[in-house]
């Protein structure tokens, strides 16, 4: 999550609003803050977790407020990079224990509700105690311009603090990427290994064994070689879906909505489709989003107990975005297989994100999204019109 606000320095009467809103903003600090540390320290006795579990999303909340302030006041923005959440309250409360910008808010709120206050309060005693409107004119500017320095330097991160998380999520992804990339490889070598290759094994068997009895055994030699003929037909069917595990025709062809439809036909339970693609994507996000929806459909399939499921996936503002609902029996976790894993490991390398909400009980509704602009023609596929 990033805050991002105005380009412009505000004015002395909307920065001394602010100030008035800082002053009141104080006592609700000072009381998160005390909460917040007593929760901390509660959770040894599992009383603090659902506490925090309420906590910290405020306090987020009031940082991204004063964030904005200090945006404005200061003419420039105030980056807040958090942690993204997966939608389940205990690893959602975990990720912001660990998120380091959660303890910036905590170190803001001692300034908050000390050194900031004592600043903001001035400016308010000062615009309603000063008579002569110059000297309150001249006096704001400067005073709540330290207040928002502070606070930025506070609540947001350094340019160098951002690569180097951005090196640090880039290379967990790689890693993750590279992993996921040997297991397919893995796995595509077993497959050609325990179907075409046995298949056209046999094949090569039977059609020597046939040139052997020719001669002498014309219906044997006749026989084997029908068998021959199934068993190759039977190995160019396996090696179709080793070729569609990797690049599936159809997304080639009719591209990512087509694609879509295609998985949503071959599925035992009714699908809902809605597919706001118009454009050709670079084909490996489109290969990526494909094989999320198909993860996703499989896994209902084969564990969701589900009458029916929803698939959108919408492109627009250079964002391609997708979710796939199911009404099933839930409790989806990704820690448990590969396939889950496997997705995030693939929308990652694009710079995407995945969160999955599945309770038990159900609905599972995982999301997705990948930034992606159009395909431009030199990356529009071979078989497309020119």
């Amino acid at each position: 999550m990033q805050s991002v606000v105005t380009s412009e320095q505000a004015g002395p009467f909307r920065l001394t609003g602010f100030a008035a809103l800082q002053v009141l903003y104080g006592a609700a600090v000072i009381l998160l803050f005390t909460l917040t540390v007593v929760s901390g320290v509660l959770v040894i006795a599992w009383v603090g977790i659902p506490l925090l579990m309420g906590l910290l999303p405020v306090n987020r909340a009031v940082a991204e407020h004063h964030r904005r302030m200090a945006s404005a006041t200061l003419g420039g923005p105030v980056l807040a990079p958090y942690a993204p959440l997966v939608g389940r309250p205990l690893d959602d409360l975990r990720i912001r224990a660990k998120d380091p910008v959660t303890w910036r808010d905590l170190i803001w709120m001692l300034w908050a509700m000390s050194g900031g206050l004592a600043l903001s309060l001035t400016v308010v005693v000062v615009f309603l105690a000063v008579a002569t409107f110059p000297i309150w004119l001249f006096g704001v500017g400067p005073l709540m311009r330290i207040r928002a320095s502070v606070d930025r330097a506070l609540l947001s991160t350094g340019h160098t603090e951002r690569l180097e998380e951005r090196v640090h999520s880039l290379t967990e992804s790689r890693a993750v990427l590279v992993d996921h990339s040997a297991a397919e490889l893995r796995r595509i070598e077993r497959d050609l290994h325990d179907g075409p290759q046995a298949r056209l094994a046999a094949v090569s068997l039977n059609l020597g064994l046939a040139a052997d009895l020719f001669d002498s055994d014309p219906d044997s030699a006749r026989r084997l070689l029908g068998e021959a003929r199934t068993t190759s037909s039977s190995a160019l069917a396996e090696l179709r879906d080793v070729v569609r595990g990797v690049h599936p025709p159809v997304l080639a062809d009719r591209g990512l909505a087509g694609a879509v439809s295609a998985l949503a036909l071959d599925m035992a339970l009714p699908v809902e489709l809605d597919l706001q693609v118009t454009e050709r994507l670079p084909a490996p996000v489109e290969s990526a989003a494909y094989f999320t929806v198909a993860e996703c459909l499989a896994n209902i399939g084969k564990h969701a107990s589900a009458s029916a499921a929803t698939v959108r996936v919408r492109h627009a503002d250079d964002l391609l975005s997708g979710e796939v609902y199911d009404d099933g029996c839930g409790g989806a976790d990704p820690r448990h297989g590969s396939g889950l894993q496997g997705i995030a490991a693939r929308l990652a390398a694009f710079d995407g994100k995945m969160s999955l909400s599945s309770p038990p009980g159900g609905p599972t509704v995982v999301r997705w999204e990948i930034p992606c602009a159009s395909s431009s023609p030199k990356t529009m596929p071979s078989s497309a019109p020119g």
